[in-house]
């Protein structure tokens, strides 16, 4: 049997019918950039996330990139974030000439570890405090940070608070959504992400007027009215076809969430029911709700070795993320190095996705569950 890490045919065909005409109409109308379906799609998902405004920008990456420079981060600010997710996450920090500063996560969701942050910050002398500007907390896999607490310490040290909420739309956390309990919300639609375009596509979400008009400025080169700059920004712009697939998607989410959340269900009925419990630690649920962009187990010792057995059953797998940012040989200048994030570093060797997605069939998951299950029988 054959089973994917992710099926987009399979989802594509559900909803081919809304998808195909809509393409057609935008190609009869030449307009590709910006524009109407643009305008609908940030109306929609400001709604469905519950935020005063939201500005669709070209990708994942340039909503962190954008978001920053809107909250005016440059050259020397620091910022700080987790050592444990995509590469977007740090790497828009140093390209403002910021510098990422990295607490470890929490073993159980992954997210940064919020008594670290305020650890961090109280053990910086004034002067290197004073260079803090922003803190971007990662939902990751589909799970809120620990937003409350993370939320007190950040207006404590009147610090800006930029959500990575790129794995996360629709999470929660006490109610709250993803992207829309700090200053500003990124979200990412590529298209292997929950809600996702047919190419690169990206959100901003932001609470205040001053911030949304910024980030619409700087989206189209700083340009405020028609070619008078007030500010240096960038080609950020989200076209046409991808806002108008997005806005389509959109209102099947919360039926493919619930697909997902259905299969993180079974497959923990399933894992128990195969005694692999002291084996394979699942996922934790902490949050109200986990909208499961990835399911993520950990596996002491044998990860990598389970991951090549399944592979060669046809279950498809990946590691997310293999080398911790504080690793990577692009900011070894940042001077950190091995065991001072001990978890995130753990986290790296142990974790493993599994297939996940809402059309998963019963016999796949079992299946999947049944390969783990000989995989330790060998």
């Amino acid at each position: 049997m054959k089973v994917p890490l992710l099926d987009l045919k399979a989802q594509y065909q559900s909803i081919k019918s809304e998808i195909r005409p809509c393409i057609d109409e935008i190609c009869e109308s030449q307009y590709f950039i910006l524009g109407p379906h643009v305008e609908q799609m940030e109306a929609k998902l400001a709604a469905y996330c519950n935020v005063p405004y939201a500005v669709g920008v070209s990708s994942g990456t340039d909503a962190l990139l954008i978001a920053l420079m809107a909250a005016g981060i440059g050259p020397g600010d620091r910022v700080i974030t987790s050592p444990y997710t995509f590469f977007a996450t740090a790497g828009a920090i140093a390209r403002l000439g910021a510098v990422p500063v990295f607490v470890d996560i929490e073993p159980t969701t992954y997210n940064l570890d919020v008594h670290g942050l305020a650890e961090t910050l109280e053990k910086m002398n004034a002067g290197r405090r004073a260079t803090v500007k922003a803190v971007i907390p990662v939902h990751l896999y589909g799970q809120c940070a620990e937003m409350g607490l993370l939320m007190d310490i950040c207006r404590r040290y009147r610090l800006t608070v930029i959500e990575d909420a790129a794995q996360a739309i629709g999470a929660e956390y006490q109610g709250q959504r993803a992207g829309t309990m700090g200053d500003l919300g990124c979200f990412s639609f590529f298209p292997s992400k929950n809600l996702g375009a047919f190419g690169d596509a990206g959100l901003v979400t932001a609470q205040s007027k001053e911030l949304d008009d910024r980030l619409r400025m700087l989206r189209v080169h700083g340009m405020e009215p028609k070619y008078y700059h007030q500010i240096i920004g960038g080609n950020f712009r989200i076209d046409a076809l991808q806002a108008a697939v997005v806005a389509i998607k959109l209102d099947h989410l919360d039926e493919w969430t619930s697909g997902r959340r259905q299969n993180a269900a079974t497959y923990r009925q399933l894992f128990k029911a195969a005694g692999l419990e002291d084996r394979v630690i699942l996922p934790a649920e902490v949050q109200s709700r986990h909208i499961y962009n990835q399911f993520v187990v950990r596996v002491s010792g044998q990860r990598d070795g389970l991951k090549d057995f399944l592979g060669q059953q046809g279950v498809g797998t990946e590691v997310y993320y293999p080398v911790p940012l504080h690793l990577q040989a692009c900011f070894a200048d940042l001077g950190y190095g091995r065991g001072d994030f001990p978890e995130a570093e753990r986290a790296a060797e142990e974790t493993l996705a599994l297939p996940i997605y809402p059309e998963l069939t019963q016999e796949q998951l079992s299946y999947v569950v049944d390969c783990i299950t000989a995989f330790f029988d060998r």
